[in-house]
């Protein structure tokens, strides 16, 4: 395994394959749709800083838009490559950071954090997202999707029916995310959790082999486990359900510090 951080292996994946990343990340298109809607009519805060982490081609931003909110928001990821895609990365309102090293200090008091299908690369998702929470200014808004530990059953099951080791990066649960954003409702007061749903998806790709060269297309292939042996694979693709189906949980949140008459 490659001795460089798994963020910087992150970012390459995505860097070589970042061209199509917008067309065919349909899943990632229609849960920033999701994102999007959940905040298009909330009270945001007009003052304090608005980003979206880990924003790569700009899905959530562009699906804010249009829903009718125009406000910029500062684009923040750690491919280049991506950032280059993103049409709501102007020269103000980009910036190239590895989210792994907390949020920088500009995103103090933040009237809107966002963030979808980005925190499971982090090396720590609940300290960073409890990072986050702490970020908001009072009746700011933090937004989140991200992939949980209930996804990829199919991938899981074929490993261990083939005998070998599962690949799959290993995503973190939603009970602990969910614990984070509790946690900071009962003891500290910094949040009130307004929205908290798992959602389920379901997808056929044809066969194994076509979900996993699904991943390679988006350059969302990269895990903290060795890659499989070539025989190894195909005992894993032998014992792949057909036709291929594959599926996804995804912990959608939506929390505000508080501070402001939010009716929902």
């Amino acid at each position: 395994m490659s001795a460089a951080p798994f963020s910087q292996r992150v970012s390459a994946r995505f860097g070589r394959h970042a061209g199509p990343y917008s067309s065919q990340a349909r899943l990632q298109q229609g849960v920033a749709w999701r994102l999007a809607h959940l905040c298009a009519t909330l009270p945001i805060p007009a003052a304090g800083p608005r980003a979206d982490l880990g924003a790569g081609s700009g899905l959530v931003g562009q699906a804010l838009g249009r829903q009718g909110r125009l406000e910029p928001m500062l684009q923040l990821d750690i491919c280049p490559e991506l950032l280059a895609q993103n049409p709501l990365a102007g020269p103000d309102q980009r910036l190239l950071w590895d989210l792994n090293q907390g949020l920088p200090e500009s995103l103090q008091q933040a009237a809107l954090l966002s963030s979808s299908f980005a925190l499971q690369w982090l090396d720590e998702p609940a300290t960073q997202l409890r990072h986050w929470c702490s970020r908001l200014r009072p009746g700011g808004w933090l937004a989140l999707a991200v992939p949980t530990s209930g996804s990829f059953p199919e991938w899981h099951q074929a490993a261990a029916a083939a005998g070998v080791p599962c690949s799959a990066l290993a995503l973190p649960e939603a009970q602990a995310l969910e614990a984070v954003a509790s946690e900071a409702v009962a003891d500290r007061g910094e949040l009130e959790l307004r929205h908290c749903q798992r959602l389920q998806f379901s997808r056929n790709y044809g066969s194994g082999q076509g979900f996993l060269q699904q991943l390679k297309t988006l350059g969302a292939s990269a895990s903290r486990c060795d890659r499989l042996a070539p025989g190894q694979l195909r005992q894993l693709l032998g014992h792949w359900p057909a036709p291929g189906r594959v599926s996804w949980e995804v912990l959608v949140l939506l929390a505000q510090r508080p501070g402001s008459n939010y009716q929902p």
